[in-house]
């Protein structure tokens, strides 16, 4: 059964400028880019808010019925860069403290609950287990939630963090036949990301933008630095540091797999490492240390020389730039943090928090629910409190019941990850069971299982199962071809 649902790749598609192709999905793509920049630019955020939404939706549902590939990239591309379309059109119309426009990555995304839906209960008979059990612990999560929160819109918009990472992953998975595809696009999809993100985030750091000072004195957020040039905590494009700098850790583990003969490889790397740097997340720091040594120790030896020399061609281009006093002066500041953690300030907040949280979290059978991580403050608005441990969090909103089921589905995930053998050929399934195993180990410092790291941690764990799937059909396929042939072969030996 092909789980790909793409009625409109099997006719052949005329010939579009540029190499673009579909020309119907890219028209849908440009018209909402066009849209999104007029409005901008007039500053019409009373159309502008309602209409991103709506029509970022209509191209997603475009994409996912015919064009999967476009879908999965322009899906990515919202998370990407959706925080800094809202910035700007709030800096020309005035600040929305609702922040609507945030919603259409979350809608978009969860398209992909009609393939959850369509496919969750055979999925079983196809190692779709870790992904049932998840489900079930984010919908037990939402029901108790539903009955503890202050409200039923408080407990929906948790909801989102908790469920667009499962719901992303298990179209992912299940649509496994597609995996060289998915391969494919993810790379480049990456790729760019890391170019364009990693660049702005230079900038935003040197430059502070009108926008995202407007953005972060409006937020009131001191944890991400001071609004001035040199003062910030780089998160790019993104809503914040540990966010952005969750794509970036991906990102930059993708490119030590890219084509060698990639002309933007070199220049993405060196953007990339600095704006990661500049967000001074070093939860995120560890992860990508964790994915690297989990991916150089998956490969054969003649990959791990391969990838020791990419990394030492990347080491040149970023080093000169972290020689430049305005980028190495908080980069190694915070690296000397790691070795004086008893007087760091984030360390002591991090060590109170698993102090008064621990207790608490473990001794609530129940949880608080889905939801309960938001609070309504003293201006009516929805406001979410800080629990800075993915694992805290987990017991905290799911409790016991909750979270056998779901730590349950993450642990089989990591169990069944680590027994497949394809990742010693095939690079880009270690650079993915890298990047996911990297995002496991910051949950013990961040909740690396909501939003956007949840994407990314959900979501490379599904390519590796994809993967695992997928050769292991090829290597049927060409049993059976094999047998085949030798039958054949056979029959007509006979015939002689």
């Amino acid at each position: 059964m092909n789980h790909s649902h793409t009625p409109g790749n099997s006719q052949p598609q005329k010939k579009f400028p540029f190499g673009l192709e579909p020309p119907l999905a890219w028209a849908a793509i440009f018209s909402f880019i066009l849209f999104t920049t007029v409005c901008t630019l007039a500053g019409a955020g009373s159309i502008l808010r309602p209409g991103y939404v709506l029509f970022s939706f209509a191209v997603g549902i475009l994409l996912y019925l015919r064009y999967p590939m476009l879908y999965i990239s322009f899906t990515w591309w919202l998370w990407f860069i959706t925080p800094f379309v809202s910035r700007m059109i709030d800096l020309k119309a005035g600040w929305d403290p609702s922040r609507f426009m945030l919603v259409s990555q979350f809608l978009v995304t969860l398209i992909t609950l009609h393939t959850a839906l369509k496919y969750l209960p055979k999925s079983l008979r196809e190692g779709g287990l870790p992904f049932v059990l998840a489900f079930i612990a984010i919908f037990y999560g939402f029901f108790i939630g539903l009955i503890k929160a202050p409200s039923v819109m408080i407990a929906t918009r948790g909801l989102l963090d908790w469920l667009t990472p499962i719901s992303f992953a298990f179209y992912l998975f299940i649509n496994w036949r597609s995996y060289p595809e998915y391969r494919k696009n993810t790379q480049r999809t990456f790729l760019w990301g890391a170019l364009i993100m990693g660049l702005y985030g230079m900038y935003q750091y040197l430059v502070a933008p009108d926008w995202d000072v407007f953005w972060l004195e409006s937020t009131k957020l001191n944890s991400m630095g001071s609004p001035e040039p040199l003062g910030l905590r780089v998160w790019s494009t993104m809503a914040s540091p540990a966010p952005f700098a969750s794509v970036m850790m991906a990102a930059l583990i993708l490119l030590f797999n890219n084509d060698n003969k990639d002309f933007f490889r070199l220049p993405a790397t060196a953007a990339g490492y600095v704006a990661f740097l500049l967000t001074t997340v070093r939860t995120l720091w560890g992860g990508w240390f964790v994915a690297v040594v989990s991916f150089f120790g998956s490969l054969k030896s003649n990959l791990q020389i391969r990838l020791i020399i990419t990394f030492l061609i990347m080491a040149l281009c970023v080093l000169p730039l972290l020689t430049v006093e305005e980028f190495s002066e908080p980069i190694f500041d915070r690296f000397e943090t790691f070795g004086n953690l008893e007087n760091d300030n984030s360390a002591q907040i991090r060590q109170k928090i698993y102090e008064e949280g621990l207790n608490k979290a473990l001794t609530d059978p129940l949880g608080n629910g889905i939801g309960n991580t938001y609070i309504i403050n003293k201006k009516g608005l929805l406001e979410q409190l800080v629990v800075d441990s993915g694992f805290l969090d987990t017991f905290f909103t799911l409790g016991w019941f909750g979270v056998t089921f779901y730590l349950g589905g993450l642990l089989l995930l990591i169990y069944k990850i680590f027994q497949f053998t394809e990742v010693r050929f095939d690079s880009f399934m270690a650079a993915a069971r890298g990047i996911s195993t990297g995002m496991v180990c910051t949950l013990l410092g961040s909740s690396g299982m909501l939003g956007v790291p949840g994407m990314v941690m959900w979501g490379f764990f599904a390519m590796v199962l994809a993967g695992h799937k997928y050769h292991l059909a090829q290597r049927y396929s060409q049993f059976n071809h094999h047998q085949y042939n030798n039958h054949q072969y056979n029959n007509h030996q006979q015939s002689q």
